[in-house]
């Protein structure tokens, strides 16, 4: 077991702030993994220069090595360092998006990255977090940092510091404590073909609709969530994630429909003894009566539901539920990385009604 020291972040100026993150970053250049927030969830960071640093990373989540890392960087005059020449449309996306949730795939340089870190493929995603002190953090270690979510695999990723230590703690070197994160869900992370495509490889902060918007000249498609992948181009895209312990459904249909079936599973759910969930919205939250109800907000406000998916599906797993239900919603926006999210939970358990 490994002491996990945990550096808790308060309000202060820049210079008071990189004195907080000092021993954490120098840890990281030491070959160390800290978990640290970012504006999406809290990562787990290693070196990604350092292939020992990042085969514990996967020791330490229980990962497959065949599921690729994304690397944080800090600033694009690092870029060069670590990828090849790429196109006006990635430029173009980064100018747009970066900092924020935009993992963008690009061809990596040789020998630049632990071939740990790409899984063996010629490509790697990087994005720049959009939080104060995660590029402090990436700033002071002053090397690029592989960080997948600091949970443990397939389990839900951590938006608050306790959620890592209910996950990591004694198999982490380091926590950076900085509080609630705020999106919620995993960085959209995306491929490019030329100046006129956009590969959705996962959905999250950065809708299809925003990409768009963005590139009006470019196709902008999504890759399916039952697209074979031996070698999965992105994180997120071969195996289970975010699951709560209890065996998760979710629900697909008009309200009305979706509720009817969900109250009927619940019913006899609690006629066999097992204790059930309902993960709904606060529109319908008094229809159910599951022993452990919870909100995702307001329908109409699909990002609160994405800022509280993985605490809920946490709280499940507190409340010792066997059996879980989730209202479906639209796939608009951030519906589509809400839904995807659910959809992976449940291990494709999914019910149309």
């Amino acid at each position: 077991m490994t002491k996990t020291n945990v550096w808790r972040v308060k309000q202060a100026h820049d210079s008071q702030l990189r004195e907080q993150l000092s021993e954490a970053a120098s840890q990281l250049r030491e070959g160390g993994i800290i978990a640290f927030p970012t504006e999406t969830v809290y990562g787990l960071g290693a070196d990604a220069r350092s292939s020992a640093a990042v085969e514990r990373i996967f020791t330490a989540k229980g990962r497959p090595s065949d599921n690729p890392l994304i690397v944080h960087i800090a600033g694009r005059k690092q870029l060069d360092e670590l990828v090849l020449p790429y196109s006006e449309l990635a430029s173009s996306l980064m100018e747009q998006f970066w900092p924020g949730p935009l993992t963008i795939v690009l061809p990596v340089r040789e020998d630049a990255l632990s071939p740990l870190v790409t899984a063996g493929l010629s490509t790697v995603g990087i994005r720049i977090p959009d939080h104060r002190t995660a590029l402090a953090l990436l700033e002071i270690a002053d090397c690029p940092i592989a960080a997948p979510s600091a949970n443990r695999s397939g389990r839900p990723s951590p938006t608050l510091a306790e959620h890592v230590l209910e996950d990591l703690d004694g198999r982490i070197d380091g926590l950076v404590d900085d509080g609630a994160t705020g999106v919620g869900l995993e960085s959209t992370v995306i491929e490019l073909a030329g100046e006129h495509g956009i590969r959705i490889l996962r959905p999250g902060g950065i809708t299809r609709e925003a990409l768009q918007e963005a590139a009006p000249h470019a196709l902008v498609d999504s890759a399916s969530v039952d697209e074979p992948e031996s070698a999965p181009r992105s994180p997120g895209m071969k195996y289970t994630h975010y699951a709560p312990q209890g065996e998760l459904e979710l629900v697909q249909g008009h309200f009305e429909a979706v509720a009817a079936y969900i109250r009927d599973q619940v019913e006899a759910a609690k006629k066999r003894g097992e204790v059930t969930g309902v993960l709904a919205f606060e529109e319908r939250l008094n229809r159910y009566d599951a022993d452990h109800v919870y909100s995702l907000g307001s329908e109409a406000e699909l990002g609160t539901a994405a800022h509280q998916l993985y605490a809920a599906l946490r709280d499940f797993d507190g409340a010792g539920a066997q059996r879980i239900w989730a209202e479906g919603c639209t796939e608009h926006g951030i519906g589509a990385a809400l839904m995807n999210r659910l959809a992976k939970a449940a291990g494709n358990r999914i019910i149309r009604v």
